[in-house]
């Protein structure tokens, strides 16, 4: 069997606080093959976007292993890109020119030309085309959100982490950008990994759910998502998907406390 394109072994990590030291990841494993998209839940507090800055290379855990592509991480990868809950633009850029930010930090063999051309493609892509010389203020949230997922593959990431970044959106236009996110890996693929709160998100757009104990967290559950192919919205409302729903939060109830730890099983 081939290597996990991303690879968590053991990772433990604490940080330091005016009290002591506050533990957040005890152990973690994790893997996601060449091509997958994981979703990761969990507790409020138990370690999620700590998993994403190990994984970008931006922290290095106290013990345990962190490997992409056969590498042992220990610093920033290039072949990362990232998307937050808050999509910071830069107000004295364009749209396009914000979306071709990373061209002028990672290293590309793409001309000027060649640089506008991909990003003008990655906006048309999100239904954005025609605003690449507006500025940020002048677009919606959900429009912010789709410009910062452009920026953040446009140097063509191989690993793409997502951390939260539908949260403070309204339910159309999480459900919406949903269906974006399938077009956009259809067209532009990536391993990715996404962090978020919504149970409904996770099933949607991953192909599988790993739910983390509460703090310090651990792997407590792995869950493959049975929806396979193109996904629509109307996936979300049978009774398969209800009763992965009612697994997953019976899971988030175990590891905040809420129900019988010796129920957690893998």
């Amino acid at each position: 069997m081939a290597r996990p394109l991303i690879e968590i072994k053991g990772v433990r990590h604490a940080y330091q606080t005016h009290s002591g030291r506050l533990p957040v990841l005890d152990g973690l494993m994790l893997a996601v093959p060449e091509g997958g998209f994981s979703a990761v839940v969990g507790p409020s507090g138990c370690g999620k976007s700590t998993l994403t800055r190990l994984i970008a290379g931006l922290l290095k855990p106290d013990e345990g292993e962190v490997w992409l592509h056969g590498e042992l991480v220990g610093g920033p990868k290039s072949i990362v890109g990232m998307a937050f809950q808050n999509p910071v633009m830069l107000e004295w850029r364009t749209v396009l020119q914000n979306v071709m930010l990373p061209l002028e930090i990672v290293p590309t063999r793409m001309s000027k030309r060649e640089q506008e051309d991909r990003a003008r493609h990655l906006l048309a892509l999100v239904g954005l085309e025609g605003f690449e010389d507006k500025r940020p203020s002048e677009l919606s949230g959900g429009m912010r959100q789709r410009a910062s997922l452009c920026r953040a593959i446009v140097h063509q990431p191989e690993v793409l982490i997502l951390d939260e970044p539908f949260a403070a959106l309204d339910a159309f236009t999480r459900e919406d950008l949903w269906q974006t996110m399938h077009a956009v890996k259809e067209k532009e693929p990536f391993t990715g990994v996404l962090i978020t709160h919504d149970l409904r998100e996770a099933i949607f757009l991953a192909n599988e759910v790993v739910v983390l104990s509460g703090r310090p967290a651990r792997t407590q559950y792995v869950m493959d998502v049975h929806l396979k192919g193109p996904r629509d919205i109307e996936h979300l409302y049978t009774p398969q998907t209800a009763d992965a729903l009612s697994i997953l939060r019976h899971q988030i109830r175990i590891a905040q406390g809420r129900a019988p730890a010796k129920e957690a099983d893998r």
